[in-house]
């Protein structure tokens, strides 16, 4: 109620704009637009904020629908803002003078990279550039006239810099090394206006020591914000539901209990997982999505197979007894389904992050389990042929109902879950190929895709058809890789001594004979694998 409540929301937006106005009219105001024209000043606060939320609004619609979300954006945007109100006044009060216009050497020493390195490690870097922009065009108006302009340039150059350099960070010790970047961004952005001068004595000497200060001053603040960002992110990510690349990367570890189960007691899941996490890692990193979300969503998006891993196909052996034979269709399906209600409750249990109970939700969407109600359909004609011919009463011909062949949902709603979703479903069809050429995977993920999109499956994701079809070539570039033929080998020697040539008769009609039994073998299970293909697919 809380995450999702518009009159929370609301209210992180009334109470963000208030200490924005408090801001600019407290404390040292001199020289401000604030102290010239206060009320001009606070509209185009005013103004700034509407369009902020606009664009806030347009462009990320899912976070905006997250009070979470929003709170997080917002209040590190305002936190931003805020430590340059306190640092400010704090430095002209110290009498910190620049080397450009007096006073104004302050500018040397302000967090530009806070907001926008917080938010790009937290949520992703279309939202570390919204607060550069942001936090450049609110600072400005907390900023002395003269340097109004210097600030704004500096703060968005660095802060650009600053998302290019966290976007895909995998390990808190480069917070440190992103943090260097920012800071020699910052000395760039002085030296074009002026702030990183020689410094001279009163009798024209060269101040090494000074300029050398001057010269190290960003380096030590970007360094700094980089060391309180990565030691912050476990506590902010506790707080607002967020994940890190830095996170993701520890989920990733195969060593969790979830996926040390699965690798034992369900290996042909895990396998399956696992080649599901590569399709997916490959297309995410085609269209730009995150990588390593879709690889640890990819491994524990079937971890609710664990309780009932006998009935999925990937995990019943050659020769063994398909316990679907003994169900009827329905039953097959609720026991198909029920593995991503027992996958979820798993997840809540090892407090796994919301974005992968989101994938174990969301990968099936609300598709149709289509083997068991083709089954059914089957098994009904068959009931009603009976009926006709008076073996059986009419009331004992079952109904069948669609929906109840159908997954509970949502559909995918992220880029990433319908990566998953889709690679999911090529995976478990390539099984099915006899002979994987390139032509066969193409028309295999086409029609796997295009059934996708013909069931609305697509819709509620923002996927683009362009991404679409990169994905598409992704998928089927990496099965060709996977699926790709091999030689086949046989043992055997040239007749060198007597009864040789024998030998190597006498194996090479062993080879045809285990080549020939091998294809019966690949015959007769084929039907297995046939009736079973709906339970594949899960």
């Amino acid at each position: 109620m809380l995450r999702f409540n518009p009159w929370l929301k609301a209210s992180i937006f009334i109470v963000f704009i208030i200490f924005v106005w408090g801001l600019m009219a407290t404390g040292d105001i001199r020289g401000t637009l604030f102290e010239l024209h206060r009320f001009r000043s606070l509209a185009a606060a005013a103004l700034l904020f509407l369009l902020a939320l606009v664009h806030f609004f347009v462009n990320h619609p899912r976070n905006f629908a997250n009070n979470s979300r929003v709170l997080l954006i917002f209040g590190a945007i305002l936190l931003h803002i805020g430590a340059i109100k306190v640092i400010t006044p704090l430095l002209v009060a110290t009498g910190w003078q620049g080397s450009g216009w007096q006073g104004l050497g302050l500018i040397l020493v302000l967090p530009y990279a806070l907001a926008p390195m917080l938010l790009t490690s937290l949520i992703d870097r279309n939202l570390g550039l919204f607060a550069a922009i942001s936090t450049s065009f609110f600072g400005g108006l907390l900023m002395p006239l003269a340097a109004a302009f210097p600030y704004l340039f500096i703060n968005l150059f660095t802060g650009f810099v600053a998302v290019m350099a966290t976007s895909q960070l995998r390990q808190r010790r480069r917070f440190l090394r992103a943090g260097f970047y920012c800071g020699l961004a910052v000395m760039a952005g002085c030296l074009v206006f002026g702030f990183l001068d020689i410094v001279r004595g009163a009798e024209g000497e060269i101040l090494g020591m000074e300029m050398l200060w001057r010269t190290g001053v960003p380096l030590i603040v970007g360094v700094g914000t980089g060391f309180m960002i990565a030691a912050s992110l476990p506590l902010l990510e506790r707080a607002f539901q967020a994940t890190s690349n830095v996170s993701w990367v520890e989920l990733a570890d195969l060593n969790h209990p979830l996926l040390r189960r699965l690798s034992m007691e369900a290996p042909g899941t895990y396998h399956h997982s696992l080649m599901v996490a590569n399709l997916a890692e490959a297309g995410a990193g085609a269209i730009g999505a995150n990588v390593t979300m879709c690889r640890v969503g990819a491994y524990f998006h079937d971890i609710g197979k664990l309780n009932k891993p006998d009935y999925c196909i990937e995990n019943i052996g050659a020769g063994s007894i398909n316990p679907h034979d003994d169900l009827t269709p329905n039953m097959s399906a609720i026991v198909i389904m029920s593995h991503v209600k027992d996958g979820v409750d798993l997840a809540l249990k090892h407090r796994l992050c919301d974005e992968i109970i989101d994938v174990i939700e969301q990968h099936h969407g609300t598709s149709l389990i289509v083997y068991f109600y083709c089954k059914a359909l089957s098994k009904k004609e068959e009931m009603e042929g009976k009926a006709k011919a008076g073996e059986i009463s009419i009331d004992d011909v079952p109904e069948v109902d669609e929906a109840g062949f159908r997954y509970p949902g949502p559909k995918p709603q992220s880029r990433e879950t319908v990566i998953i979703s889709l690679a999911d479903s090529i995976e478990s069809a390539s099984r099915s190929l006899d002979k994987p050429t390139p032509t066969r995977i193409e028309q295999m993920v086409e029609e796997l895709v295009g059934q996708r999109i013909e069931d609305g499956q697509l819709d509620d994701s923002d996927l683009s058809v362009q991404e679409l079809a990169v994905l598409r070539r992704s998928f089927m570039k990496t099965l060709s890789s996977m699926l790709h033929p091999r030689i086949s080998y046989r043992q055997g020697s040239k007749d060198a001594e007597d009864g040789g040539e024998a030998t190597t008769t006498a194996q090479a009609a062993r080879t045809r004979g285990d080549g020939a039994a091998s294809k019966s073998k690949r015959g007769a299970g084929k039907k297995t694998r046939a009736s079973t293909a709906a339970a594949g697919t899960v």
